[in-house]
């Protein structure tokens, strides 16, 4: 269809550089309904985007769009940045969350690169770090498990990591689960006789521990078998996870048949147990591949609205697990729309595979596959199977995503349920939108923590629950005085960042652009400047100073205002989570129902609901008492579905506050007062221990004892003296 181009004044645009945007944005056809923002908003909204295009460069690059506080709206990436912004100038939109966001805008900050590939790689970055309420975004943001060789020992550690990978060595990964990594571990540890223990560990030992005894290590720490052996087996592993498994297995059966024939049988029967064990790796999997050796698997299934990404993880021809991703995306967008985001975030902080099989075929499947190579430094292959056994992979894969989406739905409509019953027994208006329940823990005051965990639509949001150490100013064992430093501590931040928010002035502007390359709002030059281009390896050295520049900055009213995002934009995720909460629940009588409202009255928080929970008679689970202002205390009955809800709210906290009180009291038993003193390493440690035999010894023992220990010269021994007797 032939269309007239109505450009904004000012603008000249090559046609045959718009056309890849325009193909992307949505066309006239689909111009705004202004009954779905506001006009106002709209062409406030039109204006500072057209006003900032003019001076836009035709190159490739990431834009970011902020609202009137300063924050981030949305991040884009573009092969030409003037094409893509001038294409939001124009007025159109495909859903009525663009709409909005157009409503909404009130700056724009853009980053120039080299290519369009560094301009996805940044996009990537800046979504999974700024979380802006537009993108697609993935919730679940849990790190992957990993199986670690270390390379900085001679004798390498095998052990699971989760976290950076910043120590030498190779890791080999994801896993789905920390239970396919130990899994996984513990079979290696029967085949190739490496150890696990910590380095500290390792360097302390007189005499093999107990898993060389029952033959899952081979020793290295007291030499029962020398560096260059062992290495031997590192390397053996190493291939094996590599996916040189047939390699590795052949090489094991030729040294048992060749230790049968020289009649060394109990050598022989030593190989034929390790072959047993990679077996057992290899043939313990639900599914398992026989021409696909290292891929991951992606499926995207929609469901009223909400999506789910199932991926699986394949190496070395053995199934790794799988794991459900629940992405929070508009309900217009497409599955391959979404998942096309999913796969460069997910990418974002690990290496892929050279195989990624899809469900749906992403419009960008090239540019994707080449950011990912240069993230990985070597082929990676995107394939969308229509036969075989990858398609096969696929299907299974995406009958995974759509049972865990069906459960997913159903969990979230009873948990509403629970908390629409929870809001109804206390006297709400409407449904508690988030919940937070506080418990302390202790021995007899010693380590004292107080625990808040936190509930809501989509269950326990176990990203948000928080610890308290309790200081030593409390009086131990006074119950009621923790309860009031937990919540004056946790209120008193939640007004003073309440404060903070409202306090924002609604004049003044834009810090002016803080490198080149970057421009901002507000102060637009005559003549773009030159911007020099992004490497890849060094995208990430900008992310900090991006992310400083971010936060809440003043800038001008736009004319008309904006307007606020409908509730049906999409189902809000961790970052649309309400940091107040509407109802608080201390474990406790009526003395910690008074401590409670005492600090929120003190902290300005009387208009959030709060309620105490005593134990019944006997501790009677179904008997329980309930404090709040205004009522009298009073009980529900005992198969109200309010109170089952409650009791699981209860007891997560009970359960989060003692284990939390058992971590902090093991690692104080684990600590060794030796450790506090400068310039005890392991060996004056070790040689002080082997003297005397227990710390108490050391702690009673004179200068000329200590100056006498072996291999402790004076200036140590008059600082472990000093260290005991002169506090």
């Amino acid at each position: 269809m032939n269309r007239e181009r109505q450009e904004p004044p000012g603008q000249e645009l090559p046609d045959e550089d718009f056309k890849d945007e325009e193909d992307i944005l949505p066309p006239p056809e689909a111009a705004l309904d202004p009954g779905e923002a506001a006009p106002g908003a709209l062409k406030a909204g039109i204006e500072v985007i057209a006003d900032f295009a003019k001076h836009l460069p035709n190159r490739p690059g990431v834009y970011r769009m902020f609202d009137r506080a300063g924050e981030v709206l949305y991040v884009g990436k573009a092969k030409s940045l003037k094409n893509r912004v001038t294409a939001y100038a124009r007025g159109m939109a495909h859903t009525n969350a663009v709409a909005r966001m157009i409503a909404e805008t009130a700056n724009m900050e853009f980053v120039t690169t080299g290519t369009e590939t560094e301009a996805l790689l940044l996009e990537s970055n800046l979504i999974k770090q700024l979380r802006p309420r537009y993108n697609v975004l993935l919730r679940d943001d849990k790190s992957f498990p990993y199986i670690f060789l270390s390379g900085d020992h001679p004798a390498p550690q095998i052990a699971k990591h989760r976290g950076s990978r910043q120590r030498k060595g190779d890791y080999f990964g994801p896993f789905a689960s920390v239970w396919a990594v130990e899994r996984t571990i513990d079979a290696l540890q029967k085949a190739f006789l490496l150890r696990s223990c910590s380095d500290s560990y390792y360097e302390n030992r007189t005499r093999p521990c107990l898993l060389f005894q029952i033959k899952r290590c081979s020793g290295p720490c007291t030499g029962e078998i020398s560096h260059a052996d062992y290495q031997g087996l590192a390397d053996q592993a190493r291939a094996f996870l590599s996916g040189r498994s047939s390699a590795v297995k052949e090489l094991l059966s030729k040294r048992m048949q060749a230790a049968a024939e020289e009649l060394e049988f109990e050598k022989a029967a030593r190989y034929r147990d390790r072959l047993a064990a990679l077996s057992a790796v290899q043939a313990g999997q639900d599914i398992n591949t026989q021409g696909v050796e290292e891929a991951d698997v992606f499926a995207i299934d929609e469901q009223a609205g909400q999506f789910c990404v199932e991926i699986f993880f394949f190496r070395n021809k053995q199934n790794w697990g799988n794991r459900a991703l629940f992405p929070r995306a508009d309900k217009s967008l497409t599955p391959a729309e979404v998942l096309a985001y999913v796969v460069t975030q997910f990418y974002d902080d690990k290496p892929p595979p050279r195989l990624v099989l899809l469900s749906h075929e992403l419009a960008e499947a090239d540019l994707i596959a080449q950011a990912l190579c240069e993230r990985a430094g070597r082929k990676v292959e995107l394939a969308t199977p229509k036969r075989g056994e990858r398609r096969d992979l696929v299907v299974h894969a995406q009958k995974n995503a759509h049972e865990a989406l069906a459960r997913k739905l159903a969990d979230n409509a009873g948990q509403q349920s629970l908390l629409a019953a929870l809001g109804e027994a206390f006297g709400m208006a409407k449904a508690p939108r988030r919940v937070e329940v506080y418990d302390n823990s202790h021995i007899m005051g010693t380590n004292a923590v107080g625990g808040m965990v936190v509930a809501g639509r989509d269950g326990f949001m176990k990203s948000h629950y928080r610890t308290f150490n309790i200081s030593s100013d409390t009086i131990a064992g006074d119950d009621f005085g923790m309860m009031r430093e937990v919540l004056k501590r946790r209120f008193s931040r939640l007004a003073k960042e309440s404060g903070a928010a409202s306090a924002l002035p609604n004049e003044g502007a834009f810090p002016p652009p803080g490198g080149e390359g970057i421009g901002v709002g507000g102060e637009k030059p005559e003549q773009p400047a030159s911007p020099a281009s992004l490497r890849v390896d060094a995208i990430e050295s900008i992310l900090p100073a991006l992310a400083k520049r971010d936060a809440p900055h003043p800038i001008p009213s736009p004319q008309g205002g904006g307007v606020e995002p409908e509730s049906d934009i999409s189902e809000p995720d961790d970052t649309a989570f309400p940091s107040r909460p509407d109802l608080v629940i201390v474990d406790g009588g009526k003395g910690q129902f008074e401590a409670a409202r005492k600090i929120m009255a003190e902290c300005g928080m009387t208009d959030i609901a709060l309620v105490a929970i005593a134990k019944g008679e006997d501790r009677n689970a179904m008997r329980e008492t309930f404090f709040m202002v205004g009522r009298e205390p009073f009980k529900l009955p005992p198969r109200d579905p309010a109170l089952f809800f409650i009791q699981r709210l209860r007891d997560e906290a009970h359960r989060f506050a003692i284990g939390t009180h058992r971590a902090k009291r093991k690692r104080d038993i684990k600590t060794n007062p030796l450790d506090e003193i400068p310039g005890i390493g392991p060996s004056r440690k070790r040689a002080l221990l082997l003297h005397f035999g227990t710390v108490k010894a050391i702690q009673r023992a004179k200068l000329d004892d200590l100056m006498r220990t072996p291999g402790v010269n004076a200036a140590t021994a008059k600082a472990v003296h000093a260290h005991f007797h002169e506090h």
